[in-house]
């Protein structure tokens, strides 16, 4: 593929990012309803797809491969996970229903997620993808890796399904690398939403910090039992290593710069992880249908680059990026896209931001950063 030369501040050599991706991931087929519910009212000319559907990943591959970030990416296969790798994570019980579910064949699981046919092989090579990745810079082949995969999984707990999610992908890629033998891990998670089945996971361990950023969205029903409260700390040897940050809705880029500087930064330079796991979603974006935070690119930008500073200074530069949400079929990919040129260190953004930027934005980014200082 033709590509076009980088502009002369672009540095000609960044380190490589390893992706993992599978074409067979675009086969989970949520189907169509009034957003996630999958029911048709019968008044409704035109449904939506379900947010989690195959176009937003298929804009994300295509993006990473066509843009002009892809000189710096280097792309392998990934492989669907073995149902006895599963049990790291999740429990005997629950895999065998999951199990059984494929066998009865659509099924919702829980509010909004819908287990269809084909959707089962498609949670194992997410899984699969995800250990992969982890598994790449476990060897020593690569300090950076990202698995590019759905359906999601941060909401996946050891016990349930939850929020689009079967099988928790970044927990099982920690399992992994707590039973190779590495000792602290930091699980940061910058998806709108609680990460609150990889939380769920680690909560009784001081092995893993699990930080996550996210709006106050509260419970949300049985499958989500948790607040994703600053109170919920961990339990038993666990206390003090699960550290939930609920933003103010409209918290945008400044926000989020806040709360990196004064609660995530000084956190992990105190852990000292061996590894960092990043958790992204791009639904925290200002034009997201299932969030409302209002990042742009810039700051999708400035984050991957303080978590790769983060990385660099803490853990000898090892870093496993886990895809999660992200809705809107375009402003996802290009902040996708500016994640990554903040992780990869790249000067000067090679994308133009297409659609975000008001001038009034910026005087109510202030408010919220001065409500979340108080």
């Amino acid at each position: 593929m033709d590509r076009d030369p980088l502009p002369p501040s672009q540095p000609a050599e960044l380190e490589l990012l390893h992706v993992f991706w599978h074409e067979g991931m675009l086969d989970h087929d949520t189907g169509s309803g009034v957003f996630d519910t999958g029911f048709d009212p019968g008044f409704l000319e035109v449904l939506d797809k379900h947010p989690e559907n195959a176009d937003r990943v298929r804009n994300m591959v295509s993006i990473l491969r066509k843009g002009p970030i892809s000189r710096f990416l280097t792309w392998h296969s990934g492989r669907p996970a073995h149902a006895n790798e599963l049990l790291s994570f999740h429990s005997p019980e629950y895999i065998e229903s999951l199990i059984q579910a494929n066998a009865r064949g659509s099924t919702e699981l829980c509010a909004g997620t819908f287990l269809n046919p084909g959707s089962w092989g498609v949670a194992l090579l997410a899984a699969g993808c995800t250990m992969s990745a982890m598994d790449h810079i476990l060897s020593g082949r690569a300090n950076l890796a990202y698995s590019l995969v759905r359906p999601p999984g941060h909401h996946a707990q050891p016990t349930r399904a939850d929020g689009y999610c079967f099988l928790n992908n970044a927990g099982l890629a920690v399992k992994l690398a707590l039973k190779a033998g590495i000792k602290r891990i930091v699980a940061i998670d910058i998806d709108v939403h609680y990460g609150n089945g990889t939380a769920e996971g680690f909560y009784d361990t001081n092995d893993v910090l699990t930080v996550s950023l996210h709006m106050n969205h509260g419970s949300w029903g049985p499958s989500h039992p948790q607040s994703g409260s600053i109170d919920e700390l961990g339990e038993g040897n666990g206390y003090g290593y699960n550290l939930n940050i609920p933003l103010p809705n409209g918290s945008g880029d400044e926000g989020y710069q806040y709360a990196f500087d004064e609660l995530v930064v000084p956190a992990m330079r105190q852990y000292q992880p061996e590894i960092i796991v990043f958790i992204i979603g791009q639904d925290s974006s200002m034009f997201d249908p299932n969030g409302r935070q209002c990042l742009t690119m810039d700051g999708y930008r400035k984050i991957g680059r303080l978590v790769r500073k983060m990385a660099d200074e803490q853990s000898k530069g090892r870093l496993l990026i886990v895809q999660e949400g992200g809705y809107h079929i375009t402003y996802s990919a290009y902040c996708l896209h500016a994640t990554i040129e903040g992780v990869l260190k790249v000067p000067e953004p090679l994308l133009e931001d297409p659609i975000a930027g008001y001038p009034e934005d910026s005087g109510i980014t202030l408010k919220v950063v001065d409500a979340i200082k108080r």
